[in-house]
């Protein structure tokens, strides 16, 4: 077997989880009372370097090498079940931008449309930009037309993309959900795209206050002159409770890292809570607005 080394991954969050998981096989095989030369004769392996690899989380850890580290080790079937859905958590915790757009970034908002309809409940905390399900039609268009240039995407689908997206803005309405989104301030004063752009967007979080419309939309603004005291501003994170599992993802400038394992997601929680308990609402918080509609040339 040819042993390759992969890079880590350009997010040290997802290089710490496959360390982890690698610590967690580890430690399966000293228990086990095995030397990894040892477990490599016994896993069939002609180079042991490989054990130290995946166990020093230094390459891909896959489904296959934990059946391996159970089987060899003499792990119990109700543990091994818990390192593989460990690895599958890992595995699936980072992806580039590059990978989610394969297939363009029509097929992504359609891919991410199916997931939204699935959503219960649905928490969205924003340090930099308007949320996508919240966004006009002229916005949209902006965000995804400098996304396809950031990303060198030669597929030109802007159009379709966005159309895709305005269609996924009507799960906001499904009954027996709930979504929430929560902005810094900033987010209100930050112009991504021209001043009427801005404004219509302006006047559409304003309307929702105004109508409160959907009843299943809450929507809260954390003023800059908040007191912060014990309460930090995070990383901007999406939190979407579904029907077998809570997910967390945050985007970064090259990929998205998405959180599944319950102490983390309940970390992701307890961060929303404290935020929340900054924010204005109603009134309150068409003050701010209205006060960044002003501003406007």
């Amino acid at each position: 077997m040819r042993i390759i080394a992969v890079p880590s991954s350009p997010s040290s969050a997802a290089q710490a989880a496959r360390q982890r998981l690698g610590a967690q096989l580890r430690q399966v095989r000293t228990d086990a009372g095995l030397s990894g030369v040892e477990f490599a004769r016994r896993a069939g392996w002609a180079q042991s370097a490989l054990v130290s690899m995946v166990e020093r989380g230094q390459r891909t850890i896959t489904a296959e090498h934990v059946r391996t580290w159970c089987r060899v080790c003499g792990v119990p079937p109700e543990q091994e079940a818990e390192l593989l859905a460990e690895q599958a958590a890992v595995a699936g915790m980072w992806i580039t931008h590059r990978q989610l757009n394969r297939a363009g970034l029509h097929g992504r908002q359609r891919k991410l449309r199916d997931k939204y309809w699935q959503v219960k409940r649905h928490w969205v905390y924003q340090t930099k930009v308007i949320p996508g399900l919240l966004q006009t039609e002229a916005l949209t268009t902006v965000y995804l037309t400098q996304a396809r240039v950031e990303q060198h995407l030669d597929i030109d689908d802007v159009s379709q993309a966005v159309a895709a997206r305005m269609e996924r803005q009507r799960c906001l309405e499904r009954p027996g959900t709930a979504w929430a989104f929560l902005l810094e301030e900033d987010v209100i004063w930050y112009r991504p795209a021209p001043a009427e752009v801005h404004r219509e967007q302006l006047q559409r979080l304003d309307d929702l206050l105004r109508t409160k419309y959907p009843a299943t939309v809450s929507l809260g603004i954390i003023p800059r002159d908040a007191d912060r005291r014990g309460i930090s501003p995070d990383e901007s994170f999406t939190m979407s409770e579904l029907p077998d599992r809570t997910i967390v993802t945050v985007e970064l400038v090259s990929g998205d890292l998405t959180f599944t394992q319950p102490y983390e997601t309940r970390m992701y929680g307890e961060a929303w809570d404290r935020l929340w308990s900054l924010a204005v609402h109603g009134d309150s918080a068409r003050a701010l607005i209205a006060k960044a509609l002003d501003a406007l040339p």
